[in-house]
């Protein structure tokens, strides 16, 4: 490892708020596949996303175990499941920057690898990894306090963990007698990374719009906003 690596290595630590004892063991952390042949690297971040995600599901599970011993198991497994979605955890990363510290190879690089959810959210799996092999349990759980905890509070109070197209459709036939139909406003950007904007109509009236990097996404997003109108 060179004193670029170190270097760019302890700025993402710090980012992380985590002292690495074994910098190798981040540096593994961010290696994606592709970067492997091109570069003659034996090992890949998979084995660590594979304990990362082991971890997550465990450290997530306590603290909704603990702090909301009022919900059932199902709502319990349904709030962890929204918590620790790809988006999310892709949300988290893209807000540490940590796109720019991934280990890729040039094609992976000039197709949008830097900004792939999947990407995003796995290597996200493969820190934690890292860090429980670094530190161990607790260090993991204060790490995941700072980052992903703090999103449960608005998931639980606004449940966010129901499929909000599936919401709006049953709340609209209950209360209007129709069905939500969704339309494309626009399309944006490359085809690698595009932007989709979409609007979710009852009837003849535009509830909601929303955008995203996908067209589920987007009508997600319009069926959320849709359905705060509806409620109120």
């Amino acid at each position: 490892m060179n004193e670029l690596e170190k270097k760019n290595l302890k700025e993402l630590a710090s980012k992380l708020g985590v002292k690495f004892k074994d910098l190798s063991l981040l540096k593994k952390a961010l290696i994606h596949r592709s970067y492997l042949n091109e570069n003659g690297v034996e090992e890949s971040n998979e084995r660590l996303e594979f304990l990362g995600d082991a971890v997550l599901e465990l450290l997530t599970s306590r603290f909704l175990f603990d702090n909301y011993q009022a919900s059932t198991e199902g709502d319990l497994t349904s709030f962890r499941a929204a918590l620790v979605r790809t988006e999310s955890l892709a949300e988290t990363s893209k807000d540490l920057l940590i796109g720019q510290y991934i280990y890729m190879s040039k094609g992976e690089e000039t197709t949008g690898g830097r900004d792939r959810t999947y990407i995003l959210a796995n290597t996200f799996e493969a820190i934690l990894g890292a860090i429980y092999m670094d530190q161990g349990l607790e260090s993991c759980n204060t790490f995941l306090s700072k980052l992903l905890y703090v999103k449960i509070k608005d998931i639980v109070e606004n449940r966010l963990d129901i499929d909000a197209k599936s919401k709006l459709q049953e709340l609209a036939q209950e209360t209007l007698k129709v069905t939500p139909t969704y339309e494309t406003l626009s399309e944006e950007g490359p085809d690698h990374s595009k932007t989709f904007k979409m609007a979710v109509f009852l009837g003849d009236k535009k509830y909601g719009v929303g955008e995203g990097h996908s067209k589920q996404m987007a009508e997600q997003k319009s069926a959320s906003e849709a359905l705060k109108k509806l409620q109120k």
